[in-house]
């Protein structure tokens, strides 16, 4: 029986229909080369591109990352496609299972779009604004520094360390972040520093 002027139809009926539908155009000469190319470009033609790195591990692996979105004010782009970026020195091209599914990390409904946190002994996360939470760091740095700032060592001789606070970098830090945050963390006397790429 027809529903809303349908037929039903099976799984098995549609690919009969496919098929025979596939065998008629080839038969009849059509070309469906132009039609499979179309298809495939449809996805990402009217894209912006944009290169990135894989934030996962310490290889670094060149990303090309495509949204959608005229640029107007109130039009938030969304990404509709990541691949392997093939001029990347370091992948050529190729993801590995994480790096390939970075598109489902970035248009995931759960991704975390503002700082939270959970206070001591409590149970539950809660969101705060990127100013209070900048605040609330840099308090908790300035606190523990000096707490645990060493101005000498045993013997007497100046060493003007902190050893209470440690840094790690991320493997797609750039020269020029790492060079800053080295500049940074040896201002405050941290001796405990490493970067993720080193390891």
């Amino acid at each position: 029986m027809a529903l809303g002027g349908y037929m039903p139809t099976s799984r098995r009926d549609f690919l009969k229909v496919s098929a025979v539908g596939g065998a008629a155009a080839a038969i009849l000469g059509f070309d469906l080369a132009p039609a499979y190319a179309q298809l495939r470009t449809l996805k990402i033609a009217r894209a912006k591109e944009t290169r990135s790195l894989c934030p996962y591990c310490a290889v670094g692996c060149g990303v090309l990352i495509y949204t959608i979105g005229d640029g107007a004010k109130n039009v938030t782009p969304q990404v509709v496609h990541v691949e392997g970026d093939p001029d990347h020195p370091t992948n050529r091209g190729t993801l590995c299972p994480k790096g390939a599914s970075l598109e489902q990390d970035i248009m995931n409904d759960r991704r975390l779009l503002k700082p939270q946190v959970r206070r001591p002994g409590g149970t539950d996360w809660e969101d705060i604004s990127w100013d209070k939470a900048i605040e609330e760091i840099a308090r908790k740095v300035k606190d523990t520094r000096d707490a645990t700032f060493i101005e000498k060592d045993a013997n007497g001789a100046t060493v003007n360390r902190c050893e209470g606070i440690a840094f790690t970098g991320g493997c797609t830090d750039t020269n020029e972040f790492n060079m800053l945050v080295v500049k940074s963390m040896r201002s405050l006397g941290v001796v405990y520093l490493e970067n993720q790429a080193r390891v």
